[in-house]
């Protein structure tokens, strides 16, 4: 993983996006498991490559996530405790926060960027989430699943997947103990698990997005990365399994929080001061704010806030 601080689109995003006025609870939901794949997203852990499964979404408004889901397949039998760490983190879309493409990958067009973004990353690890898990199903059958098969070129990348698997498919319910706080954009949600035996794929849900989800314009595919591609991603579908009609696929998680929108805008002096006082204002006073949002602290509101207005 390459970390920095990175410069965020706010800018270049207002100018096509409507930005409504109002706050509003945030909640969405990119579907349920359909069935079809499971996409391995895994830490490293000696002998195992850190492999990563990224699918988007946008943020209308400046938000504060609270809370995610992922649904994923473990081996059968596994039992929570095994699951010991998870790590979410979120990216811009390339070309944002890239270098020039390598030409290690078919494309790069509409992919996660290189680099994640800095201030968004959280992890059991570092104590900014904390995590519960349900068992949905504890034998649960998935049509194809990529773990492997995760080349360069001029090697194959069409691998066509692993086949078929039989997993024990569980819920993960993870709350940021720290909020994380991101402008309006246009996003890549990336979660990793680790088990103490075994590996997570993160399941597939529906493309184009299918009630309960939480359809919008401009959905993206998913895409997938090991740390020998990396900082290069390839798409699940259209490189990976390929085919006379590639299939396209979602990843099934979801994400709940609060819209902010009079915060400040990135970058900009009075960032900051406009942001506190925006929350101030929405919730009645800071210290209402700070609780509303699930922040540990007042203090610790504001040093997000200042995080958000330094990308």
């Amino acid at each position: 993983m390459i970390r920095r601080s990175l410069v965020s689109s706010t800018l270049a995003f207002s100018i096509w996006v409507a930005m409504p006025a109002w706050a509003a609870t945030f909640s969405f939901t990119a579907g349920t498991p359909d069935g079809k794949l499971g996409a391995l997203s895994r830490r490293a852990s000696p002998g195992k490559l850190e492999t990563e499964t990224a699918d988007d979404l946008i943020l209308q408004q400046t938000t504060v996530i609270t809370r995610a889901t992922i649904t994923g397949f473990v081996p059968l039998g596994t039992l929570p405790e095994n699951i010991k760490e998870v790590e979410i983190e979120m990216y811009h879309v390339f070309p944002l926060d890239s270098a020039n493409p390598s030409g290690n990958v078919p494309s790069r067009a509409n992919s996660p960027s290189d680099v994640e973004i800095d201030s968004a990353t959280r992890a059991k690890s570092s104590g900014t989430l904390k995590f519960s898990t349900n068992v949905l199903s504890a034998n649960q059958f998935v049509a194809n699943t990529v773990v492997t098969g995760i080349n360069k070129l001029p090697n194959n990348v069409t691998t066509m997947g692993e086949g078929p698997a039989t997993g024990e498919e569980v819920e993960i319910t993870i709350t940021f103990t720290t909020p994380i706080v991101l402008p309006a954009g246009h996003y890549f949600f990336r979660p990793e698990v680790l088990l103490t035996s075994g590996d997570f794929l993160f399941l597939s849900a529906p493309r184009p997005i299918a009630s309960p989800g939480t359809p919008f314009v401009g959905d993206l595919q998913a895409w997938i990365r090991n740390s020998n591609l990396n900082p290069d991603w390839l798409r699940i579908g259209t490189d990976i399994i390929g085919g006379a009609i590639p299939p396209t696929f979602n990843m099934a998680f979801s994400l709940n929080g609060e819209t902010i929108p009079q915060a400040g805008t990135p970058g900009q002096a009075s960032c900051h001061g406009q942001s506190i006082s925006a929350l101030a204002e929405q919730f009645g006073d800071i210290s209402a704010a700070a609780s509303k949002l699930e922040f540990s602290s007042v203090e610790a509101l504001q040093g997000a806030f200042k995080l958000f207005c330094e990308q």
